[in-house]
C-alpha cells in the first residue's frame, strides 16, 4: 500500500517524504509550487525526492475541484493520507487573504472529500498550528484549552481545518487527526522563517528585525523531531468506536518555549558573527510567546522531541551554507 503526501514540495512535506520513502514506503507527492517563496528552493526538495525508490511526484493544486479526487481513482493503493499542503505565514494573511481561502479551506475541503473516495482508508493526519491558540495567555497550550479567539485570518483557516475534519469524522467516519506544529525549523526550512531570515541578515551584515521589541517567546521545534512524530501519529489511527467522531487533535512542539534574544544568541555563536539587532513594535496578527503542552502525544504515540535550538541552529546554519555555497 503507499501513502499520499500533499504540499511534498514544502519544508515539512519535503521531510515526511523523504523518511516515508526511506522507510520502504510508495509515496504519492502532489504539489502546486505555489511561488509564495521561491520555487528553485521547492524544485531542489523535489529534486532529492525523486532520487529515492518509491517516490512518485504530481503537480496539482488540492483547491481545484474535483482534481485530487480524480488523481487518487488511478492510485488505488493509496491508504493513507498526510496533508501538509497550505498557505503558511501568519503576517502574509493581512495581504493576500484569498490565498488563504483557496488553499486552506477549499483545499482542505478538496482534501476531505477526496479521502471519502478511498476504500479502506486507514488514516489522515493533517497539518494544524499553534497559531489556532491566538488570543491564549495561559501556558503552556493545551488540546483542551478553547480556541475561539485566533489573532489573524491564517489561524482561523486552520480552526476551519480541525472543525471541517471532526464534521467528516462524525459523518463519514473519517480517522482523521489533527497536529498543531509549533515554529518548526531546520535544514530545507523556509525562507519566511526566523531561522532563515536571520541568518541571511546576519550573513549580509543587514540588521534583523525582533519584534515586540525581543520580548517574544517561541517553542522552536526541530524538523527530525516533527517528522519522528507526524510518522508516529501516521501508525497509530484513532479508534472508530462507532459513537464519538473517531478525530484527534495533538500538539507537536518541543515543550519549551525560548526568548527570541537566546534564539539568536545561539545563532550568533554557530555563525562566528554579531547579529546588528533592530527592536520593533508587535507585528499583527502576532502573538507574543507559544509553549506546546504534548503529554497527550507523549501518551497517546510515543512523542518525545530531542531537539534543543543548542543543537539544532547550527546544523540549520550548516545546511544553510551548504546550499547557498557560504
Amino acid at each position: 500500500m503507499a501513502v499520499l503526501v500533499t504540499g511534498v514540495a514544502g519544508f515539512i512535506g519535503f521531510h515526511v517524504g523523504v523518511a516515508l520513502a526511506r522507510a520502504g514506503e510508495r509515496v504519492l507527492g502532489v504539489d502546486n509550487l505555489s511561488p509564495y517563496y521561491d520555487v528553485r528552493l521547492k524544485e531542489a526538495r523535489l529534486a532529492e525526492l525523486r532520487t529515492l525508490p518509491g517516490f512518485a511526484f504530481e503537480s496539482l493544486d488540492i483547491a481545484e475541484r474535483g482534481a485530487l479526487a480524480k488523481l487518487l481513482a488511478q492510485h488505488r493503493d493509496i491508504d493513507r493520507v498526510v496533508h501538509l499542503a497550505a498557505q503558511a505565514g501568519v503576517r502574509y494573511s493581512l495581504i493576500e487573504p484569498r490565498a488563504y481561502a483557496s488553499a486552506n479551506l477549499a483545499g482542505h475541503l478538496e482534501v476531505l472529500e477526496a479521502c471519502r473516495g478511498i476504500a479502506g482508508l486507514k488514516h489522515l493526519v493533517y497539518a494544524s498550528s499553534s497559531s489556532v491558540y491566538g488570543g491564549n495567555t495561559k501556558l503552556p497550550f493545551s488540546e483542551t484549552d478553547s480556541v475561539d479567539t485566533p489573532q489573524s485570518l491564517y489561524a482561523a483557516t486552520k480552526k476551519a481545518d480541525e472543525l471541517m475534519s471532526h464534521c467528516y469524522a462524525h459523518l463519514f467516519r473519517i480517522r482523521a487527526t489533527g497536529l498543531r506544529f509549533f515554529t518548526v525549523y531546520g535544514p530545507w526550512g523556509r525562507p519566511d522563517m526566523a531561522a532563515w531570515l536571520f541568518t541571511a541578515a546576519i550573513l549580509g551584515g543587514e540588521p534583523i528585525k525582533l519584534f515586540n521589541h525581543g520580548k517574544m517567546q517561541r517553542d522552536f521545534t526541530y524538523i527530525d523531531d516533527v517528522v519522528a512524530g507526524v510518522l508516529a501519529c501516521l501508525a497509530k489511527p484513532p479508534t472508530d468506536t462507532g459513537v464519538e467522531p473517531p478525530h484527534r487533535i495533538y500538539n507537536l512542539g518541543n515543550h519549551r518555549s525560548e526568548e527570541l534574544e537566546r534564539f539568536v544568541g545561539v545563532l550568533e555563536r554557530a555563525l562566528g558573527l554579531a547579529a546588528r539587532r533592530e527592536l520593533v513594535p508587535m507585528q499583527p496578527g502576532d502573538v507574543p510567546a507559544t509553549y506546546a503542552d504534548i503529554a497527550a502525544a507523549s501518551r497517546d504515540f510515543g512523542f518525545q522531541p530531542k531537539t534543543t535550538i543548542d543543537e539544532g541552529l547550527p546544523k540549520f546554519v550548516a545546511w544553510y551554507r551548504g546550499y547557498h555555497g557560504v
